[in-house]
């Protein structure tokens, strides 16, 4: 494995825990993903040779003291966290910390062991009770000096208070921060609860009322009504103009009359109309039976929210997170402000804890004096969007009500199916036909394309689509070179217009031989764009892919049953294969959501003393406490290392310290129901990209016609950093590795150390990216952002 180079060394000299203490503790709710966070701030702090010590219980425990509430964290003691839900060393609402003398209390009781240190993973309260100590820090030591149970010495040496917050809340209510830890795992219970209930409702023709958690913010309400395509939802931050009743009766009607079996209705367990009375699911169910007499029936979700194994999101965001709040413990000084770690776009940033706080205030204040806008807005950017988004998809407009634009825009799939991709198609229709346009929807791809597989598609087609795994236009990766004659005629014969293709590597070689046509057939001088959609998220130009996050979930549990299979029998270490084609994203980031030991791939080269020096990392791990090993292998990270080899070497090399198993995961990879994730980024960039495409459309309409033949107007639309980014296909030619088809720069390489360093591996780590202190009025309205990693 690599060792620290130079700066590197620097950096981690710079950074040293040695005679550092910090403490971890989880207080206020618990949430998925929290055991992930305790994992990486443990394994870290260790890793920079501080001590670590949890904090049960939360406040209770630290007000408590004692050895079983504040015990020093070995590396051992946070094994096999990361697939657990909620959180392993308690969670409890203190009312002693509240109060003068518990907080002296605690002082005294983390002053005996010497931690200054203290990373606290909870919601706005708990992080406030934490601001509140560090502000009164230096006066508890002064009392307990007069008190007589320390002395001057203890005042010099732990003299200042440093404190880092992560949000843990399935609510995702805090501003400043776009997903908090365990809001997607809370979503995904959500929609396995909706396409369950999806199916009986529709055996019986019944109307469906969930209510799910969300008592001051309607986040998980709002994202699962778009994961699933709900009729209606209702929401604390947007109570329904009055006359919301007759509204909601004759959209259920409408839907039911066009031939739906079946009507969702969500409701945060916090909704209220505008005059301030709740509206709970018995009430929407008791006027549903009143006003329709439909079939209707009521679950509430209640904890069932907060329960279970995190997803792959929440543990990658997790760990993310928890290194980052030690790196920036080490880097605090006395006039450094409280920060709490956040997440903007795919970046981490840190944030001053009181400004972050004051704003999530603002929002209920803005809410209480009924500024109903003004509150949508103060939760952000990407709440914003999402709103807007749901309704944009969710209410047809009367046919009187639309614009007319005379422009027909086709639609289709090109490249290995990916889950996310009809979420895309859906909103792609529904939009354009909001807009005004003829949608058309193009089967298998550029296959049918030329062989004139097109077709009108209407609004009610793509019904229920946004659960359907795989690719129900058909996907083929054939490309266009060959047939680009027979696809112009195509082409003039429907009088397209537009162009949007959703797809992975193919649809980017696509566009840019359609690009390379526009010289030779005017047909193609339309607007096009691209929306990347692939599992091995390999396509130049933007952080994620619509598909991978759902590939991820699917390698996550696939580890987490393996390992759970060899609980309570000899040590044994499983080698899995992945698949990803020469990208090792899947093998990396799905390496560090499942613990792995070692993760090859081939963007970085390794050897036989690599694999040798693996075998021994692992065999010293097995004579201690661990019990179990994983190592993930890339498809085709390496043509001699093949998975075979590898699990040779290891079951030789390991013999009578541990036995080996191996497992090629396969397709399994690709097939499945789209993640809450992939469902909710596939609609979000679909709904922007038309947006675009109806831009362009009219830019460049000359003449009776539409005429676009520059770089600008055939784009493909990624994640970059923190932002949804427009790039023309021609200047991300540079970018791309064409032999091997991934980008020449991949920005996940960055977070293979973090893997490395919570399996104990000596590496260097690169802190260029690491979060620097900003401020959340700058942050919550970034330059065409849609941030949330696009959730």
């Amino acid at each position: 494995m690599a060792q620290p180079d130079n700066q590197s060394k620097r950096f981690f000299e710079s950074l040293s825990g040695a005679g550092k203490s910090i403490a971890v503790l989880t207080s206020g709710g618990d949430a998925q993903g929290m055991n992930a966070a305790v994992r990486a701030v443990v394994r870290m702090g260790i890793y920079v040779g501080a001590k670590v010590y949890f904090i049960r219980e939360g406040y209770q425990g630290m007000v408590d003291g004692g050895e079983e509430n504040i015990k020093e964290a070995s590396w051992e003691s946070v094994s096999s966290m990361l697939q657990m839900g909620g959180t392993v060393i308690g969670s409890a609402r203190c009312k002693e910390f509240r109060s003068h003398e518990g907080r002296l209390k605690a002082a005294h009781n983390l002053v005996q062991r010497g931690i200054t240190n203290l990373c606290v993973i909870g919601g706005d309260g708990s992080l406030t009770g934490a601001n509140l100590f560090r502000e009164e820090w230096s006066g508890l030591l002064e009392e307990l000096v007069q008190q007589g149970l320390i002395d001057e010495d203890a005042v010099q040496k732990y003299s200042a208070l440093h404190i880092v917050g992560m949000v843990g809340s399935i609510d995702n209510d805090f501003c400043g921060t776009d997903m908090t830890i365990g809001t997607d795992s809370a979503l995904h219970r959500i929609i396995e609860v909706v396409d369950a209930i999806m199916t009986t409702a529709q055996s019986h023709q019944r109307t469906f009322v969930l209510e799910v958690m969300g008592r001051h913010c309607g986040y998980l309400a709002l994202v699962s009504a778009l994961a699933c395509g709900a009729d209606w939802v209702l929401i604390p931050e947007m109570p329904p103009e009055d006359g919301w009743e007759e509204k909601m009766c004759q959209k259920l009607s409408a839907t039911r009359s066009r031939g739906s079996r079946l009507n969702i209705i969500i409701v945060a367990e916090g909704a209220i109309d505008r005059h301030g009375k709740a509206i709970t699911g018995s009430v929407v169910k008791d006027l549903v039976v009143r006003c329709l007499g439909f079939d209707t029936r009521v679950t509430i979700l209640g904890h069932v929210q907060r329960g279970g194994t995190p997803s792959a999101f929440d543990r990658i965001l997790a760990s993310r997170m928890g290194v980052e709040a030690v790196i920036a413990l080490l880097e605090t000084t006395a006039n450094t402000p409280a920060c709490v770690v956040s997440l903007c776009g795919n970046q981490a940033v840190r944030l001053p804890l009181m400004e972050c706080v004051q704003m999530t205030q603002e929002v209920q204040k803005a809410m209480d004096e009924k500024k109903f806008e003004e509150a949508v807005k103060l939760r952000g950017r990407s709440f914003e969007n999402n709103l807007k988004t749901y309704k944009l998809l969710a209410h047809r407009k009367l046919e009187s009500e639309l614009p007319h634009s005379n422009f027909n825009i086709a639609v289709l799939n090109v490249g290995a199916p990916a889950a996310g991709m009809n979420a895309a198609v859906r909103s792609a229709v529904r939009v354009g036909i909001s807009e005004g346009h003829k949608m058309f929807a193009v089967n298998d791809g550029f296959e049918g394309f030329y062989k004139g597989q097109i077709k009108e598609i209407k609004w009610a087609d793509v019904g229920g689509w946004t659960g359907q795994g795989g690719s129900l236009l058909g996907t083929k990766r054939t490309l266009p070179a060959k047939h680009v004659e027979k696809i112009a005629e195509q082409m003039r014969a429907h009088n397209i217009n537009a162009l949007l293709v959703i797809g992975g590597f193919e649809a980017l070689e696509c566009l840019l031989q359609l690009y390379e046509a526009r010289s030779s057939y005017e047909e193609f001088c339309i607007p096009m764009c691209m929306l990347p959609a692939t599992i091995s998220n390999n396509v130049p130009g933007t952080d994620l892919s619509i598909g991978a996050d759902t590939a991820l979930n699917s390698i996550v549990e696939t580890c987490d049953r393996i390992k759970q299979s060899a609980s309570g029998t000899k040590r044994r270490v499983f080698i899995i294969e992945t698949m990803g084609g020469y990208c090792g994203y899947l093998a990396s980031v799905g390496g560090l959501a499942a613990g792995a030991d070692a993760a090859y791939i081939y963007e970085e080269p390794f050897d036989i003393r690599d694999l040798q020096s693996n075998v021994e990392h692992l065999t010293e791990k097995m004579k201690g406490a661990i019990q179990r090993g994983l190592v993930l292998r890339n498809e085709n990270s390496n043509e001699n290392y093949t998975t075979d080899f590898i699990y040779q070497l290891y079951s030789e090399e390991g013999r009578g310290v541990f036995d080996c198993r191996k497992n090629v995961l396969g397709h399994m990879q690709q097939g499945g129901a789209p993640s809450p994730f992939d469902r909710n980024f596939g609609t979000k960039i679909s709904a922007k990209a038309m947006l675009w495409l109806t831009k362009k459309m009219n830019e460049t309409f000359r003449q009776g016609r539409v005429f676009a033949n520059t770089e600008d107007t055939c784009c493909l639309l990624g994640m970059r950093r923190r932002a949804l980014v427009f790039q023309p296909v021609v200047q991300l030619k540079d970018e791309t590795d064409f032999v091997h088809r991934i980008p020449k720069e991949q920005w996940w390489l960055k977070l293979r150390p973090l893997m490395k360093i919570l399996a104990k591996y000596k590496t260097s780590y690169d802190v260029s990216d690491s979060g620097q202190l900003e401020h959340v009025v700058r942050n919550i309205r970034p330059k065409e952002s849609d941030a949330s990693g696009a959730m």
